[in-house]
């Protein structure tokens, strides 16, 4: 009988004893920031399907093209070459000879210019900017070893397929979602399809909306480096120092910006205190309770209600009602 008492009188203190010294695993991601504001009316991309067919369609080289990293590893770092995911047949590629999955890696113009592939979206600029009847020297990868291709463009007939829609989050510095500007955005901006970052998502304490930024500003570069996906942007972002900087090149409407963003990191919070036997104190999220001699004296509360409890058996509280208060007017 002693023992049994003796349970029930330290039950409620060897459990906060536990918690105390952690025998529950701590998370291993942080929480979804609860003030990040995504609105509504940027859930969707604009549709502007009819404006995209009627801009210049450019050049055509029959060859799509899509990111060349393939493992979790790769796609951690920085993409080196296009993946050649699909050949068209009888077009300047298939001409040129090249072939699913060969993984182009620079390319130069008629002018001499070259350039390194890394996003779709430089391959689409060549496609845009480049007149037909142009030569395009390509240097690619097949099966690991190094090969050269000429390819001549030819007039685009149809306009290219609609680039598909990415929403890429970070939460961790910023605070921020961003989206890839659908081809009307872009070229307005003087960009290639799939390049830029459009912002559709910005937490209420976010350091670069504090700095300026805005719902539906255009990313045009970050630190002097065109932004030709938006998974640029949270490249730079997380690969930055602590306290750091960022110089964003924005583009809102026909206004063009320059942006000193700063970054910041995850706020830590107090969640659990405890005295076994004596008190307990604890915080999730949007809610709180104390516990003070075994529960003898406990106080809950979240934002709609709260409660006090005394000698286990007296109790009150309040909390919302389930109308709103009326207001003059």
């Amino acid at each position: 009988m002693r023992t049994l008492l003796l349970a029930a009188l330290l039950g409620p203190g060897l459990g906060a004893c536990s918690s105390l010294f952690g025998s529950g695993e701590l998370p291993r991601e942080s929480p979804p920031l609860v003030a990040l504001q995504e609105p509504l009316a940027l859930q969707n991309e604009p549709q502007d399907e009819p404006a995209r067919e009627a801009l210049p369609t450019g050049s055509f080289s029959g060859l799509y093209v899509a990111d060349a990293r393939a493992s979790l590893d790769e796609l951690l770092g920085d993409p080196q070459g296009l993946r050649i995911a699909l050949v068209v047949e009888n077009s300047p590629g298939d001409a040129a000879g090249l072939v699913e999955d060969d993984v182009l890696l620079s390319v130069r113009t008629s002018d001499g210019q070259e350039t390194q592939l890394h996003w779709p979206s430089e391959w689409r600029a060549l496609e845009l900017g480049t007149p037909p009847g142009s030569a395009l020297e390509l240097v690619y990868d097949r099966a690991g070893a190094e090969q050269h291709a000429r390819l001549v463009l030819v007039p685009r007939v149809h306009p290219a397929e609609r680039v598909p829609v990415v929403r890429l989050r970070e939460e961790a510095r910023v605070g921020i979602v961003l989206r890839n500007p659908t081809e009307v955005e872009a070229r307005a901006a003087g960009l290639a399809p799939g390049a830029g970052a459009v912002v559709v998502g910005l937490a209420e304490e976010s350091p670069w909306r504090k700095a300026g930024l805005r719902f539906q500003d255009l990313i045009l570069a970050i630190d002097g480096e065109p932004v030709a996906h938006p998974q640029v942007v949270l490249d730079r972002v997380r690969s930055a120092e602590a306290n750091a900087r960022l110089r964003l090149s924005i583009a809102r409407g026909t206004e063009r910006l320059e942006l000193d963003a700063p970054l910041t990191q995850r706020a830590r919070e107090l969640k659990e205190i405890s005295i076994p036997i004596l008190f307990d104190y604890e915080k999730q999220r949007g809610a709180s309770e104390t516990s003070i001699l075994l529960g003898l004296l406990r106080y809950r509360h979240t934002q709609a209600a709260w409660d006090w409890r005394l000698l286990w058996f007296i109790s009150f509280g309040g909390g919302d009602a389930d109308k709103l208060e009326k207001v003059r007017y």
